[in-house]
């Protein structure tokens, strides 16, 4: 069966995104080698708001080599958006708006590879919420931002987590790796 992963970037002090969205903080540290995570998953799980910010990101000529190369493989993987607001787009992405633990453990089940849980926060709190995360490889990067999106603000029960792995990069950025314990 695939994995949910939720693989994401965030402060040492657990936020997300600044007070206005801002993501200036994350360093996209090519030690990091985060085109091998992409290359391990086929399918992303999106919020509606993520996916409408995200979901279809092409770089600009300005970006590095390394930007071009994570959104081409991004934008080659099967999309999900998770929206109770929006139930199409001109894309190939497939929008869910009801039965979310049905559905995903529909997905899980199919072949392939893992699935990458991007999120938005609400997303992320529902899946943990509903015993649908597996595996947590949170990059935390050396900065408080004091104020934002705060990345665990409505879990309604704990979730216990085993460490699994630890890896540390010369900018600081410290990614931690858990499997989620089942309840």
């Amino acid at each position: 069966m695939k994995k949910i992963i939720l693989n994401l970037a965030v402060t040492l002090d657990g936020y997300i995104e600044g007070p206005n969205g801002e993501i200036d903080w994350c360093i996209m540290d090519g030690d990091a080698n985060f085109n091998d995570f992409l290359d391990s998953i086929d399918s992303i799980f999106y919020g509606r708001i993520s996916y409408d910010l995200w979901g279809n990101y092409q770089p600009g000529e300005e970006e590095d080599e390394l930007m071009k190369s994570i959104s081409q493989n991004i934008n080659s993987k099967k999309k999900y958006v998770f929206s109770r607001a929006k139930a199409n787009d001109d894309t190939d992405a497939i929008f869910i708006h009801s039965d979310i633990e049905k559905k995903v453990n529909e997905i899980k089940n199919l072949p392939g590879k893992d699935i990458w849980l991007y999120g938005g926060a609400k997303l992320i709190s529902t899946f943990l919420n509903e015993g649908l995360v597996d595996e947590l490889q949170l990059a935390v990067h050396p900065v408080i931002l004091g104020s934002g999106k705060l990345l665990f603000s409505e879990i309604t029960d704990r979730v216990w987590l085993t460490l699994k792995e630890t890896k540390s990069a010369p900018s600081g950025v410290v990614q931690l790796i858990y499997s989620v314990k089942e309840k």
